[in-house]
């Protein structure tokens, strides 16, 4: 027999029973758009965590802990001696997405009788911002205006609020030698992070190194980050051994935040592939009653022709179709529920909304697995009824 009559028949066993067939293909949609809300929301909730974790953590970091094996001597305190040199090597590699070098210092924050202890990042604030999106963190001020205003610094909010200082303001930056210099307030950031928030500010790397005593050729550290993050490790190995210096990655420094991303991702694909079988029970189950109600249709079929392929094929055909059609519904339903709830304010710890993945991938792998699903919750019931002896089923 052709595809065509299989299906046919197919779609007659369908619409003849269209209130069975209409529940098993909400099942499939609800499985599917649970599958396109839950995996929305986890993927989005951990790349939003993941970021924050990351947001003030370079991937890969190069610096000096005074054991250096480089061929360079350390002539004026811990610093990379050729700078320029290891910052060109970085930026001709292909595997890199941004890089910056600093200088960093603990520094006291005053204002009048007000003080604060923190650490002072001397940097190219551009580069800085394609390391780390600084933009997004800022509360007042532009990281432009880092640039264009002469001694200038921009402090976290933390600092701010003890220093009762705003932008436009001017506070005394002292270093630990003595240095001072009086800087003006040129922008306000907020990262989120307390503890970063009360220390760390921005000024420019000549001010930093002003403040140390130190030339301008000083710098501390050189970070980069990754187009491919999980190859740190490997970029912090292979960096150490051409400068010569000591490197870092970020898993090796922050290992739980690894561990963290593999847990999150191990419970979300647990959950998932629990809906999707949930849904294809379903439309095992209505398949299983379509089969059993019809074993006088199929022997019938088989008395006149059909062979065991042609039986297998109806009702796999029938499996999919309401796969299919459960599919197209949930994946549009999942759309329309992730995008509702993404718009209801949470207003919590920082985020306004809750963060979902709206990614193409995200909906066409729901598809697909459906599809299977459907598939395989279709096909056993399906090899059952190919076996059917025609004559017994025609004596009873």
């Amino acid at each position: 027999m052709n595809f065509k009559i299989n299906a046919e028949i197919a779609y007659t066993h369908v619409t003849s029973r269209m209130k069975q067939s209409i529940i098993a293909a909400l099942g499939v949609a609800f499985g599917i758009s649970m599958y396109v809300f839950i995996n929305g929301l986890l993927k989005g909730s951990n790349d939003y965590f993941d970021k924050k974790a990351l947001a003030n953590l370079p991937e890969v970091r190069i610096f000096n802990d005074g054991n250096t094996n480089s061929l360079n001597k350390i002539t004026n305190g811990i610093s990379i001696q050729n700078p320029r040199q290891i910052l060109d090597m970085i930026k001709k590699d292909s595997g890199v997405k941004a890089e910056a070098a600093l200088v960093t210092s603990n520094i006291i924050y005053r204002n009048d009788s007000l003080q604060s202890i923190g650490t002072i990042y001397g940097v190219n604030i551009l580069n800085e911002d394609k390391m780390f999106d600084i933009k997004s963190i800022m509360s007042k001020g532009k990281i432009e205006d880092l640039l264009k205003i002469k001694n200038s610094i921009l402090i976290g909010s933390g600092i701010a609020s003890k220093l009762n200082v705003n932008v436009n303001d001017k506070i005394l930056v002292t270093s630990a030698n003595g240095e001072s210099i009086q800087m003006i307030v040129a922008g306000i950031f907020e990262t989120g992070i307390k503890r970063l928030d009360r220390t760390k500010s921005y000024a420019s790397i000549s001010n930093v190194q002003y403040l140390l005593h130190q030339g301008s050729t000083y710098i501390t550290e050189i970070d980069f980050n990754l187009k491919d993050l999980n190859k740190a490790p490997k970029y912090a190995e292979k960096y150490a051994r051409l400068t010569g210096y000591s490197t870092e990655d970020w898993m090796s420094v922050n290992q739980t935040i690894g561990a963290g991303m593999a847990i999150r991702n191990d419970i979300a694909l647990a959950m998932l592939i629990t809906i999707l079988i949930v849904a294809g029970f379903g439309i095992y189950n209505i398949l299983n009653m379509t089969i059993y109600e019809k074993m006088k249709d199929i022997a019938i079929l088989k008395a006149t022709g059909f062979d065991k392929k042609d039986i297998l094929q109806i009702f796999i055909t029938e499996a999919l179709m309401i796969g299919l059609s459960g599919g197209m519904a949930g994946i549009i339903l999942g759309y329309i529920v992730s995008y509702c709830v993404s718009l209801i304010p949470v207003r919590l710890a920082h985020i306004n909304n809750l963060p979902f993945d709206f990614h193409l991938m995200n909906f066409i792998l729901g598809f697909l697995f459906g599809t299977i699903t459907a598939f395989f919750a279709g096909y056993f019931p399906a090899k059952r009824a190919s076996l059917v002896d025609p004559v017994q089923i025609i004596r009873s």
